[in-house]
């Protein structure tokens, strides 16, 4: 009989039906069924049996056992274990094992296929290794985050990545905020986790818009990346347009109908500084996060870690300096911590500042203090000679001076008076004004608000 064959009048069906019997698990016509968690069928041919009765591959027999007509699991005639497993007539051995559970065990805690986990030792050594793939990098790149879990702060941002990810809903991502807080290192670790380590490069294409910020990219590099798919890859690419600010207006109106043409094969993610200089209907097609400046300690913690592994003399004064300076800016705090490391054996205060070419907090003080103080003629020449002495710029001096002001005690209209004068004259500098004239200005501000706080 093919039990191919559908059933009729010249190719019946067996005699004898299945009765189940639920509490037993056996059948009353003498045909096995397979407990719970066996995977074999009637299908399962058994390779290991010996003897000529034995069907061929890929064959279906039914079973002749004198109980009765079925169809046997496994060996033609054998009997089912009390585990689900299949034995031949007569024979002791145990066949393979075909148990749910015995594919899928739980691997023993602490244990990675048999090697030690990746918490602990194994992951120091795995950024170990890391870094010495990237020695002779400046260290803004040699300490550059690897993975999520190794960018600084904005735990809340990456969090929401992830479990985009993982449901495989990842958005258009739009990031924005000063710059040096971690938004190129996150969508880069992002393209790594999604993509690994090995094929990530050719599976996204990233763009400074602040060189290619015309039309034509978006038309030709943008386009033509976005209508191709990669060979033997499933899922989507990505885009990473970084400065996109600087893309003009007709760059974005071409970039805004190919996020929604080609949304299937790729995913975009625009960087930039300013949000406002992105057009609104950008905006509306992507998932926004804001990267706000680091917070202190956070910039603290990685500058330690470079302090130690690169051996630099830091003194505690230089490193508040350096925390004061770097403003909530990673970039700019590493590039100033190895840049004071190649000048000066020791990286103090005063080295700091003098990298930077930032006056020093005594300095400005001083200015401040002749300004309100000393005679018009005396303070203006005490400014000039302290300028060519230390190589400073009169924008710098503004900036300290608004810093040193919030330390002053002043009536409230003198203060609103110097600050209103500062914001003038740096912004008269800005647009190329003259040092030496908004120099008497800012002396002038200053003698007025003098007068002004001694009114009563």
């Amino acid at each position: 009989m093919d039990i191919d064959t559908p059933p009729h009048l010249d190719n019946p069906l067996p005699a004898e039906t299945e009765t189940l019997d639920k509490e037993n698990g056996v059948t009353g016509a003498g045909t096995e069924v397979p407990t719970e968690g066996d995977m074999t069928t009637a299908d399962d041919v058994d390779m290991d049996a010996q003897g000529p009765t034995q069907p061929s591959l890929g064959t279906k027999q039914l079973g002749t056992s004198t109980s009765g007509a079925g169809i046997v699991s496994g060996k033609a005639g054998g009997d089912a274990g009390p585990e689900g497993r299949t034995t031949s007539a007569g024979a002791t051995g145990e066949a393979f094992p075909t148990r749910v559970a015995d594919f899928f065990k739980p691997r023993p805690k602490g244990t990675t296929n048999g090697t030690a986990s990746a918490k602990g030792k194994g992951k120091q050594t795995t950024s170990e290794e890391y870094l010495s793939g990237r020695e002779g990098l400046p260290w803004v790149e040699k300490y550059r985050p690897n993975t999520l879990d190794d960018v600084v702060s904005h735990k809340d941002i990456t969090g929401t990545i992830e479990n985009f990810i993982k449901k495989g809903r990842l958005p258009h991502l739009l990031f924005y905020g000063p710059p040096g807080t971690g938004k190129t290192s996150t969508i880069l670790a992002i393209a790594r986790l999604i993509y690994g380590e090995e094929t990530y490069r050719s599976h996204i294409l990233e763009l400074n818009a602040s060189d290619d910020r015309g039309i034509d990219v978006v038309r030709e590099q943008i386009k033509g990346f976005a209508q191709t798919r990669v060979l033997f890859s499933k899922g989507f690419k990505l885009i990473i347009l970084d400065e996109a600010d600087m893309m003009t207006n007709a760059a974005q109106g071409a970039l805004r109908r190919v996020i929604e043409q080609y949304t299937k094969n790729v995913r975009f993610c625009i960087l930039c500084n300013y949000v406002n200089k992105i057009t609104p209907a950008i905006q509306s097609r992507c998932t926004k996060f804001r990267f706000s400046p680091l917070p202190e300690k956070e910039v603290e913690k990685k500058v330690d870690q470079v302090v130690e592994r690169e051996k630099v003399n830091l003194t505690p004064d230089g490193k508040q300096a350096l925390l004061k300076l770097s403003k909530g800016d990673m970039r700019r705090a590493l590039n100033v911590l190895q840049a004071c490391h190649a000048a000066y054996d020791t990286v103090d205060e005063t080295a700091v500042y003098n990298c930077t070419g930032n006056p020093h907090p005594r300095d400005v003080e001083a200015v401040v203090q002749s300004m309100m103080r000393d005679e018009f003629g005396t303070s203006y020449e005490f400014i000039t000679q302290l300028k060519m002495d230390r190589g400073l710029a009169l924008q710098d001096l503004i900036t300290g001076t608004y810093e040193v002001l919030e330390t002053v005690e002043l009536p409230k209209q003198a203060r609103v008076y110097l600050l209103d004068q500062l914001g003038l004259c740096e912004h008269r500098l800005s647009v190329g004004g003259s040092e030496k004239i908004q120099l008497t200005a800012l002396l002038g501000a200053f003698k007025y608000a003098v007068e002004l706080s001694q009114k009563k």
